[in-house]
């Protein structure tokens, strides 16, 4: 499908090779289309996240023919433990058709490559140490391609597409580049981690802290995470979000540290027993970049702000989103240039509200709630008591529902975030 050597370099390029950039480029290549992938690092590479993934992350792994074994360096979860409130909870993953019942752990460091890996093996094009730097803009102002710098020479370079993926995380900077900047009527969370080793590496369940505290000792919304990797350490972490006056006057790195310091000494999450720097990165949520499609880009992963706001699950729903996006481009590419590919190429951003736009309001509406630390006290205090309710709150936080028939609280789940409206 691509055109003259001399006018084009691949049918679609990709901004970068994380989970949202790679699973757009496997599901493209497996289509036969010629694509580029553009990653600004060399594998592998630190990526701060809590590892975890959840039984949706797990299900896009699957449909992607990954081999999620522990002998492929995985380590299985069946469910989440929760802390707060003076009791522990365990809840198990629920039992869905839609969904598989456990998550995994892999620490990102080479689970990225992983799938970019794979993608390549799909027919993907990967070209690492590629500093994409701009858009290529033809008179009409539509993208036509990406302008880059290559390897530590910086050697400029550039390419040409139809169509460009925009999948290079949080700081967006291509998106940035054609002057989509982010919203500020979404909520933003800041995430830190740090690997100890320790004894509770192989733990068989997530786990989660609900009591973050402000200076001033009020609860904060956010969670803190401990996952084993099963590798000999835990990756130890907490994200917090920016729908509270506390925001501006915590510091995160200096919270996690309390934090931990008021654990047991045997799960050795302290100084000495830490394998790497505290670390940090921005959790972009519930759309907070707009529009999805626009000019020949299409927004991916975090750079589109996708991330869950009731969770700050990022992988499931940058794997999801590339493989949709990478659906309407196969459809788009398919058409001649002009009226009819724009046709196709403006479904994507009406698939994404289709699919999330009731749910991320609703999760808007609920970090918005949490914000008050008087809301979150209660939510703690009188939640946690009642498992039934956590049993719903697991499956409302984590979105794990099956869409079609499923139990009461799925019904009232898919009720509710149809029922919202998808701003």
């Amino acid at each position: 499908m691509t055109g003259t050597a001399e006018a084009l370099d691949a049918d679609v390029i990709v901004v970068g090779a994380g989970p949202g950039g790679s699973a757009t480029a496997h599901a493209l290549a497996q289509s036969g289309l010629d694509v580029l992938v553009l990653e600004k690092t060399g594998f592998p590479r630190e990526k701060v996240c809590g590892d975890g993934l959840t039984p949706r992350a797990v299900r896009s792994l699957v449909e992607m023919g990954i081999d999620t074994s522990e002998a492929n360096g995985f380590i299985r979860n069946r469910g989440l433990r929760i802390i707060g409130g003076g009791r522990t909870i365990e809840l198990p993953w629920p039992e869905l058709a839609e969904y598989p019942s456990h998550g995994l752990v892999r620490p990102r460091l080479d689970f990225d490559e992983l799938l970019a890996r794979h993608a390549e093996g799909a027919g993907a094009r990967l070209v690492e140490h590629a500093n994409v730097r701009g858009p290529v803009l033809d008179d009409a102002g539509r993208i036509v391609g990406v302008t880059a710098e290559l390897g530590p020479e910086k050697a400029p370079a550039t390419y040409r597409a139809p169509l460009v993926v925009a999948a290079d995380g949080n700081s967006a900077r291509f998106a940035l580049g054609v002057g989509l900047a982010k919203r500020d009527d979404r909520p933003m969370g800041v995430a830190v981690r740090r690997y100890f080793t320790s004894p509770r590496h192989d733990d068989d369940m997530l786990e989660s802290w609900l009591e973050l505290r402000s200076p001033d000792g009020g609860l904060l919304p956010g969670y803190g995470w401990v996952f084993g990797v099963g590798d000999g350490t835990s990756n130890v972490g907490l994200g917090i979000l920016n729908t509270t006056k506390a925001w501006q006057r915590t510091d995160v790195r200096k919270l996690m540290a309390e934090w931990t310091s008021t654990m047991p000494a045997e799960w050795q999450f302290s100084e000495e027993f830490a394998t790497g720097p505290v670390r940090s990165g921005a959790l972009p949520m519930g759309f907070n970049r707009t529009p999805h499609y626009t000019r020949g880009m299409l927004l991916v992963g975090d750079a589109g702000g996708v991330v869950n706001p009731f969770n700050g699950e990022g992988i499931a729903y940058a794997m999801e989103t590339g493989r949709m996006a990478a659906e309407t481009v196969v459809q788009a590419l398919a058409r001649p240039a002009g009226p009819s590919r724009e046709a196709a190429l403006e479904a994507y951003p009406a698939a994404l509200k289709a699919r999330y736009g009731g749910y991320y309001t609703l999760g808007r509406v609920f970090v918005t709630a949490i914000g008050n630390p008087h809301v979150m006290a209660l939510a703690t205090r009188h939640g946690l008591p009642r498992p039934l309710l956590m049993k719903f709150t697991l499956k409302l936080l984590a979105n794990l529902t099956d869409p079609r028939g499923g139990d009461a609280m799925d019904r009232v789940i898919n009720g509710l975030s149809r029922m919202a409206p998808a701003a």
